[in-house]
């Protein structure tokens, strides 16, 4: 599969701010400094972006489809600004009692990527803030990446955490490092 470079990022915690309430609206998106130009240096060495993410708040109800393509037409037109691109963006929408395959840390969207894309995901860079991001790198043997925003801080002292996961401050850092550039 003449080596297409894939990077797979969680959204909340690691491309925008987190909210324990959700972020049901545009208003409420806000990227974390410098997860927007990061993610713009990938699309500029040639990576293809691809989000996947858990959005439950369309399954419990508190906000809908269009406001989820909303946030995300606001999502890829900050990107565009500065010349980087998400060539797709995969979400669950159901809770944790659908029992679905899709809700990370159950491995259904890096399945769907790999189907999409056409692509083996392992070694693929796989940032999250939580542990069921890297649960379910780990079970399509992609790579995973913590970053410390987000989530990250608790995800780090949970006992459940896999040994030798890089840790990086936030996704400024872990495409830094991607890209071999000083930190």
């Amino acid at each position: 599969m003449g080596g297409m470079k894939l990077v797979i990022l969680d959204r909340d915690g690691v491309i925008n701010f987190d909210s324990d309430q959700y972020i049901k609206s545009p208003d409420e998106w806000r990227p974390i400094p410098g997860s927007i130009e990061a993610i713009a240096r990938l699309s500029q060495a040639g990576y293809r972006v691809v989000v996947a993410t858990n959005q439950s708040g369309i399954g419990r109800g508190l906000f809908e489809m269009d406001t989820l393509n909303a946030i995300h037409d606001k999502m890829h037109k900050t990107l565009a600004l500065v010349g980087g691109r998400v060539d797709a963006v995969f979400f669950c929408p159901h809770t944790n009692t659908d029992n679905c395959e899709c809700r990370k840390p159950k491995p259904g969207m890096f399945k769907e990527i790999a189907a999409r894309f056409n692509a083996d995901l392992a070694g693929v860079p796989s940032v999250g803030d939580s542990l069921r991001d890297l649960q379910a790198a780990i079970a399509v043997g992609a790579r995973p990446i913590l970053v410390r925003s987000g989530k990250g801080a608790k995800t780090l002292v949970n006992p459940e955490l896999p040994a030798g996961i890089p840790v990086f401050a936030d996704l400024a850092a872990v495409v830094s490092h991607l890209l071999g550039a000083a930190p």
